[in-house]
């Protein structure tokens, strides 16, 4: 280890819970380490993958996620191609942040696996009907996949156990527009039909926390000379993903979105949260994919035909992060392939 008193060289707490994820993911940089974040906690099983469009197109991203689970020693997971493209809007996607491969150009040779047969949205709703109250959605990219899959069984919000989810912006600007968060807008249709599907155990990850969890270029340094196969892995990703952020905001420094979301999965107690009724902003000219919650403290909305309290299960949305307990435990993730 590192000598000095950097203060994320640190070990995990005990006791956390068993936990088995269906991961749906845009790998994607950040999604690649969240992979590697799950990877490094025996508590985190792995059942199943959905690849979605976002930042590379679906069948991209289901073969960046076989990659990455072969790396972890997880080469058995089955991942299944998710949608193509959105609900409603044409197609986009972020290879500007994380190159053409979607993995700053070291994607590498192909996997050994193949993609199942079975859609991401017919494997989430044919894993939830078998395992009822077993499984957890770890949803890292645009909702289309889980929209999908509600269409195919509204009972999901029952069969799953809990789902938490990365996206939105509350009270805060987006980072795709001024006003949206970029797994939000790339499909804000499907989101809406998530939050307004009666999920009761929804906990929503939003940029307005993530951002908190920036890695300086101290942490990367550090990150840089560990010698685990995984942490030399990471800082190829992370000196892409420094170098997009170093051009776009001045600094060497970099967001680490979706392993905050995937820690915050495995142990709650690193945010804090408040209950919202949420919706989607569906047609706005300039604010299109806009997350919106009633945050006014007033006791009724009796007065109005329809409100988002009213009309919608309310959704644990986390309000901040432990940002410095974050970066500890991403960073002994990657300096212990296996946390015991």
């Amino acid at each position: 280890m590192i000598p000095g008193a950097q203060p994320w060289i640190s070990t995990r707490p005990d006791g956390w819970p068993h936990v088995r994820i269906i991961l749906d993911t845009d790998p994607g940089i950040d999604d690649a380490l969240a992979i590697l974040y799950l990877a490094a906690h025996r508590e985190a099983e792995i059942v199943a993958v959905g690849s979605v469009h976002g930042n590379v197109p679906a069948p991209v991203g289901a073969a960046n996620a076989l990659r990455i689970l072969e790396l972890v020693g997880l080469g058995d997971v089955p991942v299944a191609v998710g949608a193509r493209r959105p609900l409603a809007q044409t197609l986009q996607t972020a290879e500007f942040v994380h190159g053409a491969d979607g993995l700053g150009g070291h994607a590498g040779p192909l996997p050994r696996a193949q993609p199942t047969s079975e859609s991401a949205a017919q494997q989430l709703v044919r894993l939830a009907r078998s395992r009822p109250g077993e499984l957890t959605l770890l949803a890292l990219g645009p909702l289309t996949n889980l929209a999908l899959a509600l269409l195919l069984e509204p009972e999901l919000p029952r069969l799953l156990r809990s789902v938490v989810v990365l996206g939105g912006a509350l009270a805060a600007p987006g980072n795709l527009t001024p006003h949206a968060e970029s797994n939000l807008w790339h499909d804000p249709e499907a989101a809406d039909l998530v939050f307004d599907a009666g999920f009761a155990n929804l906990t929503l990850v939003g940029i307005h926390i993530t951002d908190a969890a920036r890695a300086d270029s101290r942490w990367l340094a550090d990150v840089s000379a560990l010698e685990s196969p995984r942490a030399r892995f990471a800082t190829l990703l992370l000196e892409h993903y420094a170098g997009f952020f170093a051009a776009t905001f001045g600094r060497r420094m970099c967001t680490l979105h979706d392993p905050v979301a995937a820690a915050i999965m495995l142990d709650p107690d690193l945010a804090t949260y408040r209950d919202v009724a949420l919706a989607v902003e569906l047609r706005g000219t300039h604010t299109r994919g806009q997350l919106i919650a009633d945050l006014r403290q007033i006791s009724s909305d009796a007065h109005l035909e329809s409100s988002i309290a009213a009309e919608r299960c309310p959704v644990r949305v986390a309000d901040s992060v432990d940002s410095s307990a974050f970066l500890s435990r991403m960073f002994t993730a990657l300096a212990n392939p296996a946390i015991p």
